[in-house]
């Protein structure tokens, strides 16, 4: 972690790090330059290099501090145990929204990381013990889905409602005053449906 940028006023640390989170989840590494970083965080191209020494010194701070971030909330709202399949996903809902609040791009930012190929980017990248993904995976694994009888395969069933996560996430993300509060109406809808289907005869 980088103790000197977190002497900065807590409002121009969330707008550097927002700035990057948003432009790397929706261009990419590669596609991402530092004219559009520091014009996107309202500092000069030498306050980014001062702090991060380069964009992959960025990219790689960028990926740690949101990953113990989330994980933080994560740990904090959802506790280990044998939960309902889609009261679980409604947890994860409301701390995903509680996240989106701060960091409206930080789950889209995560998942562009697990889909990075450019070398330089996963290169810079630190591993960390356990990421945000698999956390989901551990809870999700834990999960009761014997209420659900057309929900033969829950990593299938996981694997669609990440999809559409993504998707409604994409939709909202521009729109800072109501971007959480309507990625959380439309994918409750969406909870809503699949576990009325999941459960009918």
């Amino acid at each position: 972690m980088n103790e000197k940028f977190f002497d900065l006023k807590k409002e121009k640390q969330d707008r550097m790090i927002n700035a990057g989170l948003q432009l790397f989840a929706v261009n990419g590494y590669r596609n991402t330059s530092t004219d559009e970083i520091v014009a996107g965080a309202q500092i000069s191209k030498g306050l980014l290099f001062h702090y991060f020494n380069s964009k992959a010194g960025y990219y790689s701070f960028l990926y740690d501090y949101i990953t113990r971030y989330a994980l933080l909330e994560l740990n904090t709202r959802i506790k280990p145990g044998k939960h309902d399949f889609f009261e679980l996903e409604r947890d994860f809902l409301r701390a995903e929204t509680a996240l989106m609040d701060q960091y409206p791009s930080y789950l889209l930012f995560l998942d562009s990381v697990r889909l990075e190929q450019d070398k330089e980017a996963l290169s810079s990248l630190n591993q960390p013990e356990q990421t945000v993904f698999a956390f989901y995976a551990a809870r999700e694994a834990e999960s009761d889905y014997s209420a659900y009888l057309r929900m033969d395969s829950r990593d299938t069933f996981c694997s669609v409602l990440g999809y559409v996560k993504a998707g409604i996430m994409r939709e909202v993300i521009r729109d800072k005053a109501r971007g959480s509060a309507e990625y959380q109406r439309r994918m409750g809808a969406v909870l809503d449906s699949f576990q009325r289907l999941a459960a009918s005869l």
